[in-house]
């Protein structure tokens, strides 16, 4: 088979030559790293950048009245800043959260909970990942409202036909993923924020898949809510990101309260902080923020569209092996695809296919993916998940094929 070409002027062996885990080897062979859908390496520049805030700068931010408190702080606010350009936000919309499962329920808890009751709809997909799914749930039993859910078709895309027939003017908050965990498939986004804002629904889009590929600006989309995690765009753990309207912003009631997030206390009556830090209670992960900044700034030093490019060969050589392989099934086909290959292997359970890869050094996700009722409704325990990334080669994809080869001999 004629292998597809690297997009011109791209040199991917300079790009692994910035994260340094990629030269490390597992079980004495060299790292194949494929699961970037669980977490993606880092850059030196992040581990530079985190190491020189615990090294030269550790302070606590905003309040201190000395030289390392106002160097933090102005490290800190500046990822909040880069965060914010990244995004195409204002920097009072950017609010830090540990990732993309405390920013939805943050949301849940904060919007949800404040706008919902008895009657009302909260309308999500059948493709979405557990985070997407049991805040809804919760604050549906605490208000009264109903969930509703939007089916997924054969191929892993979404039944839009089903989405317009659900969304109704009960609907209060539509919750969607932008790119499945489980499957890779890239969900209409721009329609269903354009026909919810219609039935005067908010939308919260689930975007911990998608930042990482392709350019997001909140503002063309007009989502009303954006969430990311940090250590799924080349970012540390810990650290997460929650971009809501202001306006709504300003009208939602904190969850979670302490020192930061107020303005005012007495045992009377305490009065909130302005945005952004009106939602952010506590010492915040200052070294995370400043990691995720400095992978944004890193990223946006590169040719995005050549990376995406790179992604979409990698993935598209992969998919052209794995029609050729007797035996295995791909779970997820829809035509507008990020870098994800869910596929099982006829007669071998999921778990075993990537202990056996694990063997031979090559890292891949099995199981439901935090997407149990997605693999019910295709009647299936889980999968095995190969998930690529910018850095990844197609000798990778290569290395993976011969290692399900070494599998199939012994299933």
């Amino acid at each position: 088979m004629t292998q597809p070409a690297h997009p011109i002027g791209f040199d991917v062996q300079t790009l692994r030559d910035a994260f340094p885990i990629l030269g490390e080897t597992v079980r004495g062979k060299p790292l194949v790293y494929l699961d970037n859908g669980a977490t993606t390496q880092k850059p030196a520049a992040v581990i530079d950048a985190i190491s020189r805030y615990y090294r030269q700068v550790n302070s606590n931010v905003h309040r201190g009245a000395h030289y390392l408190s106002d160097l933090a702080t102005a490290d800190f606010e500046g990822a909040r800043q880069t965060v914010a350009d990244f995004l195409n936000a204002a920097r009072e919309e950017i609010i830090w959260t540990r990732g993309t499962t405390e920013a939805i329920n943050l949301v849940a808890q904060s919007y949800g909970r404040e706008n919902l009751g008895p009657g009302d709809e909260v309308l999500i997909t059948g493709m979405e990942h557990h985070s997407n799914i049991v805040p809804w749930q919760l604050a549906c039993e605490k208000t009264g409202a109903s969930l509703k859910v939007v089916p997924v078709n054969d191929d892993g895309s979404l039944a839009m036909d089903a989405f317009h027939q659900l969304l109704s003017d009960r609907t209060r908050i539509v919750a969607v993923v932008h790119v499945s965990n489980a499957l890779g498939t890239v969900n209409p986004v721009e329609e269903i924020i354009t026909a919810a804002h219609q039935a005067g629904a908010v939308v919260l889009v689930d975007g911990a898949q998608a930042v990482s590929h392709f350019t997001v600006d909140v503002r063309a989309l007009d989502a009303d809510f954006y969430a990311f995690s940090g250590h799924k765009l080349f970012g540390p753990t810990g650290i997460g990101v929650l971009y809501g309207k202001q306006a709504l912003l300003d009208a939602m009631v904190p969850y979670q309260c302490g020192g930061e997030m107020i303005e005012v206390v007495s045992f009377e009556k305490s009065t909130w902080n302005q945005l952004p830090y009106k939602f952010e209670a506590g010492t915040p992960n200052i070294a995370g923020a400043i990691g995720l900044g400095a992978a944004i700034a890193w990223l946006d030093g590169q040719d995005r569209a050549a990376l995406h490019a790179h992604e979409q060969t990698v993935l598209q050589a992969a998919q052209a092996r794995a029609a050729e392989f007797d035996g295995l099934k791909p779970v997820g086909t829809a035509a507008n695809k990020e870098s994800v290959m869910s596929f099982l292997l006829e007669g071998a359970h999921p778990n075993d296919v990537g202990q056996l890869l694990d063997q031979q050094g090559i890292a891949v996700r099995t199981g439901h993916h935090c997407t149990m009722p997605l693999m019910d409704g295709f009647g299936i325990p889980g999968t095995v998940r190969a998930s690529f990334s910018i850095y990844n080669t197609l000798e990778e994809v290569d290395a993976l094929f011969q290692g399900l080869e070494k599998v199939r001999q012994f299933v």
